[in-house]
């Protein structure tokens, strides 16, 4: 461990927080008491990035409840997911007011198949400059898991930050992503920065992550517990190590090739099947406590891949390229050679 905080300049817009963001898409699954006291938590311990989204249910609310009277004190991002400058108009107007606020830090397009531009008949990026010269946002940025719209959305020069998924199993082509973004001096934020439940050492995840100044990490947190593991990264952050440096090379060999990522993306599925949890449930069994997923409700989860329509709608929306039907039906006969006692997960 340092002893020194660890800062992060987003590119132009001049932001500059502590490597620790809150990502609030997980506190949309626990009650508004509890949000608010682990948002106001997460404030007091030294957190001042937070990223929500419109997609989120209701996150953006919680973060209006926890935050009203200190706004100006603390940056909030969120997104919309709409297809028409119309339609992103109407999301921001809801999102000010489930924030309280009257202006958003950094307002991001989420993960739009391409990249938004002036004239490409869609009026989004149109629609945010409006937005920004009205003062409703002050900065426009994009989320994305295409390696290809993220590319162009830097080579662009229209955006001010890329959000895009960023952790130690990352490949060159991200770390080179992370190095144009530099180059470019466009804000960096890393999603899925634990693989979305993978990776289960922090503290190698932030070791990494520290390695590239321009990286802002955003930690989805719904647990007190997990938050004071970052909390502590803060005074004391974690360096690479000999030891660090093992976990993540046992880890890339662990999750090499295709795995589910779990982004949701593919969802809803036509026949009910969570495939975001489904898809990767033999890692899942592996890396985290099997008890949690050999419930029944769980059991009910995973059998409904049999009801498998075969439709490959789950596989054309896909980011990541996945052959989702194949990864079903490969994970569910693990699962059933796992309940059976004929594979030990232990």
């Amino acid at each position: 461990m340092a002893n020194s905080k660890v800062l992060v300049r987003l590119g132009t817009t001049e932001i500059v927080v502590d490597k620790n963001g809150f990502g609030a898409l997980p506190i949309q699954r626990i009650s508004d008491e509890e949000a608010v006291k682990l948002l106001r938590r997460a404030y007091e311990g030294g957190i001042r990035f937070f990223d929500t989204a419109r997609w989120y249910s209701d996150s953006e609310h919680k973060l209006g409840l926890a935050f009203e009277g200190i706004r100006e004190k603390i940056y909030i991002a969120t997104k919309s997911g709409a297809k028409t400058g119309e339609e992103m108009k109407k999301d921001l107007e809801t999102s000010l007011e489930m924030l309280r606020t009257d202006y958003i830090d950094i307002y991001q397009f989420h993960n739009p198949s391409f990249c938004p531009k002036p004239g490409d008949g869609s009026g989004l990026y149109e629609a945010a400059l409006e937005a920004k010269s009205a003062g409703k946002i002050r900065h426009i940025g994009i989320t994305n898991h295409r390696l290809g719209v993220a590319n162009e959305a830097v080579e662009s020069g229209l955006y001010e930050t890329l959000q895009f998924p960023f952790c130690y199993l990352a490949s060159e082509k991200d770390e080179e992503l992370v190095r144009k973004c530099k180059e470019a001096d466009m804000g960096f934020i890393a999603m899925k920065s634990l693989s979305g439940g993978l990776i289960n050492n922090s503290a190698a995840a932030y070791a990494y992550a520290a390695q590239f100044d321009n990286v802002l990490p955003i930690w989805g947190v719904q647990r007190e517990a997990e938050l004071d593991e970052f909390l502590s990264y803060i005074e004391n952050p974690p360096v690479m190590t000999g030891e660090i440096r093992k976990v993540i090379e046992n880890d890339r060999e662990e999750l090499a090739g295709d795995f589910c990522r779990g982004c949701g993306y593919c969802m809803p599925c036509p026949a009910g099947i969570s495939i975001n949890d489904c898809a990767r449930m033999s890692l899942m069994l592996r890396r985290a406590p099997s008890e949690n997923w050999l419930t029944e409700e769980a059991q009910e989860k995973m059998n409904k891949i049999e009801n498998c329509l075969h439709c490959n709608l789950c596989k054309s929306k896909c980011p990541y390229g996945l052959d989702t039907p194949a990864l079903l039906v490969k994970n569910l006969e693990d699962y059933r050679n796992v309940l059976a006692g004929k594979v030990s997960v232990k």
